[in-house]
């Protein structure tokens, strides 16, 4: 009997037929280029990961530790350090003033930007190009050029040195890019999927919520974690519109911090103050990569 007539007969009882696996073969060429690539991607991970656990192990330390051995492991394991710099030094209220503001900006922003986004990628409206040419243009405009126009405004609105002033300006800033990267998102998913719900009598609010919006999870997670990065380690707007020491956020305490203790800085309390701050963003990038990494398996054909 044929391959072919063994195939037929297979398909014919429901089984589909084993798919001939293809082997692909390596060139000099490809394998050169990989080998440099993972040199590469070796050496930049040495460079961001090292800076990382010295910092880590220097948190563990007293400042005469850190100076008289830089690279050694400390001589006792505690976390004296982080609870002078979480109680001591206020850390603790700007850490909860960080979350609530990035936090509340992100689900805003982000709720924000997919409805705008949706509606200017999958509906034809009288100006919607402008208004996406406006998004754009947002994305051009410094930031240190709205830091004046913004105090007014904030000042008049009577939400300057204020957790709100601060969110809204925030959301502000952060939508434009939401609704740049999700618009080409949305514009790449089928039509099909979007008319077969007006068929079942499905609203646009549940389109979008129940149909559309669980298939553009690999961008929201992707701009996600890109929004999440960027109001986290925001400098400028806070310093320059949330001068109140009770709102301060973490980039403010710890700008604040190492500028007025000068030459006597514990440089423990430091350590612990920097890895407070970076370990939510670690824990949120992971968090965020792997239902990243699972909606791409996913695709849209869910």
């Amino acid at each position: 009997m044929s391959t072919e007539t063994r195939a037929a007969i297979t398909i014919r009882r429901g089984v589909k037929p084993p798919v001939p696996i293809r082997r692909v073969t390596s060139t000099t060429g490809d394998k050169t280029v990989a080998g440099v690539s993972h040199v590469v991607m070796g050496i930049w991970a040495l460079v961001v990961i090292l800076p990382m656990l010295w910092t880590l192990i220097g948190s563990f330390k007293t400042t005469k530790e850190i100076f008289a051995s830089p690279f050694g492991l400390p001589a006792n394991w505690n976390f004296d350090n982080y609870v002078s710099a979480w109680v001591d030094n206020e850390f603790g209220l700007m850490f909860l003033n960080t979350v609530i503001v990035v936090g509340v900006s992100l689900v805003a922003v982000m709720i924000l930007g997919a409805m705008c986004a949706y509606v200017l990628a999958r509906f034809s409206l009288p100006g919607s190009r402008l208004i996406y040419y406006l998004m754009l243009a947002g994305l051009t405009f410094p930031i240190f050029l709205a830091i004046v126009p913004l105090f007014f405004i904030l000042q008049n609105m009577g939400l300057l040195n204020t957790l709100p002033g601060l969110i809204i300006t925030y959301v502000a800033f952060a939508l434009p890019f939401t609704v740049f990267f999700l618009f080409s998102f949305f514009k790449s998913l089928p039509y099909e999927i979007q008319e077969a719900s007006y068929v079942d009598g499905a609203s646009e609010w549940r389109t979008f919520f129940q149909v559309m919006l669980p298939m553009a999870k690999p961008g929201m997670a992707a701009v996600a974690i890109m929004n999440f990065l960027g109001l986290w380690n925001q400098f400028l707007l806070p310093i320059s519109l949330n001068t109140d020491k009770n709102n301060w956020v973490l980039s403010q305490g710890m700008a604040a911090y190492a500028s007025s203790a000068g030459y006597a800085l514990d440089f423990g309390q430091m350590f612990a103050a920097v890895m407070i701050t970076i370990i939510p963003v670690l824990i949120v990038y992971v968090l965020f990569q792997r239902q990243l990494q699972g909606s791409v398996s996913q695709g849209p054909s869910k």
